[in-house]
């Protein structure tokens, strides 16, 4: 009884340090949150430009007000199915920490949807997935809101700065 207390009080803690704002949007049918304080805007889908040898789920990279940010399709990422990109379609920038300092990424999604204040009560965990290679570490925990599951996101793992190194070694000026 006493281990379950301690794993319980554990699970407690973890749901109040992730409590807080989120930025929820969604992918397909399902419905993703990242923590508002990584979120440095969003904005409607621009030109970018493709820069070669990349992985397949890097977009590219786009020209926001004269910096150059690279921009990854989370779908992609996530090995969903591709689909048209809609008038709700959007990127977020969100800034990441890396190795070296912090980052600005724009994630394409399908659209965002609202800013949700979660509470530690509806904070779980993320599960486990058996034997099969899921790296939990993705994911910060499973926000249960009215009857739905929305995934709250680590963003720094998910997006990673090894997963940006083909373009973090590309200059950062605007080409004209």
């Amino acid at each position: 009884m006493a281990n379950g207390a301690a794993t319980e009080s554990t699970g407690t803690q973890k749901g109040r340090e992730l409590a807080g704002k989120y930025l929820t949007f969604s992918l397909g049918r399902e419905e993703y949150g990242i923590g508002i304080l990584k979120v440095r805007e969003i904005i409607g889908l621009m030109q970018i430009t493709a820069v070669p040898h990349t992985p397949s789920y890097i977009k590219g990279v786009i020209n926001l007000r004269g910096s150059v940010i690279p921009v990854l399709d989370l779908r992609a990422k996530f090995n969903m199915e591709s689909q048209e990109y809609t008038e709700r379609t959007c990127i977020i920038v969100v800034e990441v920490q890396g190795e070296s300092g912090s980052v600005l990424v724009g994630m394409i999604v399908d659209s965002v949807s609202e800013v949700l204040n979660i509470a530690e009560t509806e904070i779980e965990p993320a599960p486990s997935f058996g034997g099969k290679a899921v790296d939990r570490e993705n994911f910060l925990g499973m926000a249960k809101i009215k009857g739905k599951v929305k995934i709250l996101l680590e963003v720094d793992k998910v997006i990673g700065e090894s997963g940006l190194a083909p373009l973090t070694a590309t200059p950062s000026k605007s080409a004209e």
